[in-house]
């Protein structure tokens, strides 16, 4: 049963920093996109950045030039760097590997920037 478990969310002031990772289990890691979601209270879960095997990326616009996406193939992980953290990033993380009409969720980790 293919797993991802995240891990590095936390309360941060605003302005501050988080690494979020994301570790897979029991998946061919380096064939699968991967992306970070997010959901806050109330509102839709929404993308936040995704990386495919090839290592080309995307973004939110609402996170472009603060949040980085990254892979370790080696180490079957995903990384978001979030950088310059305001408080509407406050959300439930979550973890997203997809190919083809395979789909996995991690648990999600909070994030909770304080203003």
């Amino acid at each position: 049963q293919v797993q991802l478990v995240e891990s590095g969310g936390g309360l941060v002031q605003a302005g501050g920093s988080l690494r979020l990772s994301c570790a897979a289990f029991r998946v061919i890691f380096n064939i699968y996109s991967m992306g970070w979601y997010r959901q806050a209270p109330g509102k839709q879960r929404e993308l936040v950045a995704a990386i495919i095997p090839g290592g080309s990326t995307n973004y939110a616009d609402s996170v472009k030039g603060r949040f980085t996406i990254s892979r370790d193939n080696a180490k079957n992980t995903v990384y978001l760097q979030m950088n310059s953290l305001k408080p509407e990033d406050t959300a439930v993380y979550y973890c997203n590997a997809h190919y083809l009409h395979f789909n996995y969720w991690g648990q999600g980790t909070q994030v909770t920037v304080s203003s």
